[in-house]
């Protein structure tokens, strides 16, 4: 059997909000949530599944793969709903979106604080 991503716990003070967030962003659909789990589901079947956790929490990094309509439609909302991005990792380049690896990448914030980026282009 080959070696595939299945599914992550994304911690979040407001599960439903960030499963929202990320529908919105991403133009993804409904999809069965159950117990304390609020989920969304990629195009390859990643199901990512939102939580409330009882302690605090910390950031993490999560990047996400895109075709370059989608970025263009997904950047364009982030701009229209004035949230702070950048261009690079380090938020030197604020306002903007980058071209390296051949394609277009961006960074920003979701509603629980963690980082986020949108990539065209694989870096592999």
């Amino acid at each position: 059997m080959s070696v595939s991503f299945n599914h992550t716990i994304i911690a979040s003070k407001d599960r439903a909000r960030s499963a929202a967030f990320f529908r919105d962003l991403l133009e993804l659909g409904e999809a069965p949530s159950w117990g304390v789990f609020t989920n969304i589901v990629l195009d390859d079947g990643v199901l990512l599944q939102f939580a409330e956790p009882p302690v605090d929490i910390q950031m993490q990094h999560y990047a996400f793969l895109v075709d370059d309509e989608l970025f263009r439609r997904a950047y364009a909302r982030l701009i229209e709903a004035d949230i702070d991005h950048w261009a690079d990792p380090q938020m030197r380049r604020k306002g903007e979106c980058n071209s390296g690896h051949g394609g277009r990448g961006v960074y920003f914030f979701d509603p629980p604080g963690h980082a986020i980026e949108l990539i065209t282009r694989p870096y592999l």
